[in-house]
């Protein structure tokens, strides 16, 4: 009878359970390949439309050139230039009212709801189970010229029949409204989980030591949520710097956002090369914001709760 040596079963264990790891490593490759399929290679095709290396236009002939993104990028007067830095704005105003409307629903939710908070929280999540387009059309309809404000208004006497307010549909206002409306449910989990976890010790020895409500907040519940303050911004910054259903609908065309633009160039007009300058641009300023915020996404909210 022959005796196998400890050492010997622990190689023979360790080369099973990498051959183990080797075999179902296999099985990630199909969803590799999708995503390389579907994310990674629309990306290249949109870099080479943006120096030139390909075209949507027949007889053009193609070679490498920065023409497109010379005429995009200042210095110099470009119309396409100053929407995305309109669009900007528009972008972070929606995003710092969305958390400044988001934080009080998430702290009522975490320190006044208590039994209520379930119930609560799936009220506010509701509007997500309907379509995001239905929700865009519905405010149209609410926000036109012969709509549900302007009749109120008109039934009230408080301005004369057919007189609406021309500024509450197809401006600036409608879609930072729309946009605002859509995000603020949104943004308040990120806060609300944070606002949860919190370990509540600390705010009562703030009170302990003297501190009042707003010194007890501004002191201690609001620095220790910063990490979700700050990736709700950013969840509101990032999908919002690429809309235009939104403007589209609501907006008109002087409303338009820069992803309006973009998507104009692959649509109404043939000019392939000049959109993917544009959509390029887009990316890369979404991977800075990710980039700069990435610690805060990337955050335990449950850390800062201590255990028991």
């Amino acid at each position: 009878m022959t005796v196998t040596s400890a050492p010997t079963i622990q190689r023979n264990g360790l080369l099973a359970r990498l051959h183990g790891r080797a075999g179902r490593g296999w099985l990630v490759v199909p969803t590799i390949a999708f995503l390389l399929a579907v994310l990674i290679l629309p990306l290249i095709l949109i870099g080479f439309y943006s120096v030139n290396l390909m075209t949507n236009l027949i007889g053009v002939p193609t070679e490498f050139s920065l023409r497109y993104w010379e005429d995009f990028l200042p210095p110099g007067s470009n119309p396409f230039w100053d929407r995305f830095q309109t669009s900007m704005v528009i972008t972070l105003l929606v995003s710092v009212a969305a958390v400044i409307a988001a934080y009080p629903i998430a702290y009522y939710l975490s320190f006044v709801a208590r039994r209520r908070r379930y119930t609560l929280l799936l009220l506010i999540l509701a509007p997500f189970f309907t379509s995001y387009l239905l929700r865009v059309i519905a405010w149209k309809v609410i926000l036109a010229n012969n709509g549900v404000i302007n009749s109120a208004l008109w039934q009230l006497g408080l301005r004369d029949h057919g007189d609406g307010v021309t500024w509450l549909i197809y401006s600036w206002f409608s879609v930072a409204l729309v946009l605002f409306y859509t995000w603020v449910p949104f943004v308040a989990l990120p806060i609300y989980v944070v606002l949860e976890n919190m370990d509540t010790r600390l705010l009562e020895a703030a009170q302990d030591l003297g501190a009042g409500r707003l010194k007890t907040f501004l002191r201690v519940t609001l620095p220790l949520s910063l990490p979700g303050v700050i990736a709700a911004f950013v969840f509101v910054l990032i999908p919002t710097t690429g809309e235009f259903i939104a403007p589209l609908l609501v907006g008109g065309p002087q409303s338009y956002m820069f992803g309006n633009t973009i998507q104009g160039f692959f649509s109404d007009s043939p000019n392939w090369n000049y959109g993917a300058v544009l959509a390029v641009w887009l990316i890369a300023i979404v991977l800075v914001l990710v980039l700069l915020f990435g610690r805060f996404l990337s955050t335990d909210l449950r850390e800062s709760k201590a255990p028991a």
